[in-house]
């Protein structure tokens, strides 16, 4: 007999939930499969079997709060037998066979490996049969979107069959606790506006340069390194060469302190099912444009498949978010705590300016800096945001190191 153990915590995450199991009792079981998957408040953990064998009994339910190392359950020989019946949940009444279809829906959800975390809880939890969710996902995946969706519809489908016990124009709501990781970005944004004194300022950066040396080099780029060069690694580079010029804007609060930082790991803002994740870049000044490139895909890929870990996620001295890709045209981002500076991108839009004397139509994007005044002055901010515009508009110096 083996126990099965929650994985050791970090030091800033006290418990976690489990969120699904992917056996029951008497399932086979093989050294390494994932046996359950436990959400912290930044991450979901994978638990693995240690041993071939057959799951005999488990200790903790779906939903229920786990601690560091504590026993999930219980794995035995090829020849164990489950728990016993007085273990296990009582088994329901005869109901009519559409009442247990949910239930029979929630199995084929954990059994599913193409459903993330999120999506998978949405989904056991309110008894929905994932074959019967229409997928709207890049691969033909179910999102959140799309399981959640279907919950609305499981509550407005009975109240419209429903007509006398529920009024005309009535209007049902649902009730969702928090995600553990939604719980902790609450905390963390609230706690970061009151505590720093956040300010923001803006400029915008005419991407025509920077379009035109993507497309001039992008085949050779694609052949070369296997990777598209996108305008996110421009960015990256851009802001590196800034901190270096303005080491304050990649300091950090400390009490009464203030830490430079002698390295740049610059956190990228990437949206998941679960809610806005920050992965990090290190050492980004010793980083290639594909070499970032490579990186930010593999996070994005990590992200949607509920892999992130927490040292992908740890740590950090600046931070970039693009709101630029969801149609955003212009927004305050809010400081990644610690750090003391965070650069929002924008959507790329077609308009007139003023270029040589000339009026010109060119692709404009509005940057802004949301920063720290306790630390950094508004003249720091203010130079920081116009060198990644000169930069960027300008794309040779910077590959130069001009």
């Amino acid at each position: 007999m083996a126990d099965i153990k929650v994985p050791v915590f970090s030091e800033s995450v006290s418990e976690g939930t489990l969120l699904t199991w992917h056996k029951k009792p008497g399932d086979t079981v093989k050294r390494g499969e994932v046996l359950a998957e436990i959400e912290t408040d930044k991450v979901v953990l994978e638990v693995t079997a240690l041993q071939d064998g057959v799951l005999v009994s488990i200790a903790k339910q779906e939903g229920d709060t786990v601690l560091s190392e504590e026993t999930l359950g219980v794995v035995g020989d090829a020849g164990s037998a489950p728990a016993p019946a007085a273990d296990a949940a009582p088994a329901p009444a005869a109901v009519p066979a559409a009442t247990t279809a949910p239930a029979d829906a929630g199995h084929e959800a954990t059994r599913r490996d193409d459903l993330s975390p999120a999506v998978r809880k949405v989904v056991v939890e309110n008894g929905l049969n994932p074959a019967q969710i229409p997928a709207t996902g890049p691969k033909g995946n179910i999102t959140k979107a799309d399981a959640l969706g279907a919950v609305g519809q499981q509550v407005s489908q009975p109240a419209a069959q429903a007509a006398v016990a529920v009024p005309a124009g009535a209007r049902p709501e649902q009730r969702v606790p928090m995600t553990r990781i939604r719980q902790r970005i609450s905390e963390r944004l609230k706690d970061v506006q009151n505590t720093a004194a956040i300010l923001t300022t803006f400029n915008e950066v005419n991407m025509q340069p920077a379009m035109d040396l993507r497309k001039k080099y992008q085949d050779q780029f694609v052949t070369k390194h296997g990777v598209k060069l996108g305008f996110m690694s421009l960015f990256v580079r851009a802001a590196t060469e800034a901190l270096k010029a303005f080491p304050v804007v990649n300091a950090s609060v400390d009490g009464k302190d203030i830490i430079y930082h002698g390295f740049y790991d610059i956190g990228i803002a990437v949206a998941s099912d679960r809610g806005l994740v920050v992965p990090i870049l290190r050492d980004t000044d010793q980083m290639s444009l594909a070499g970032i490139e490579k990186a930010i895909g593999g996070f994005a890929q990590k992200a949607k498949a509920g892999k992130l870990t927490l040292e992908d996620m740890s740590g950090g001295t600046f931070s970039i978010t693009n709101g630029g890709t969801f149609g955003s045209m212009m927004s305050t981002p809010i400081i990644n705590a610690p750090q003391s500076a965070i650069l929002g991108m924008h959507n790329i839009i077609e308009r007139p300016i003023a270029q040589n004397g000339q009026v010109v139509i060119a692709p404009m994007m509005y940057i802004a800096l949301s920063y720290d005044h306790r630390i950094i002055d508004g003249k720091e901010a203010v130079q920081f945001l116009v060198t990644i515009k000169n930069l960027l508009e300008d794309p040779a110096r910077m590959l130069l190191e001009l």
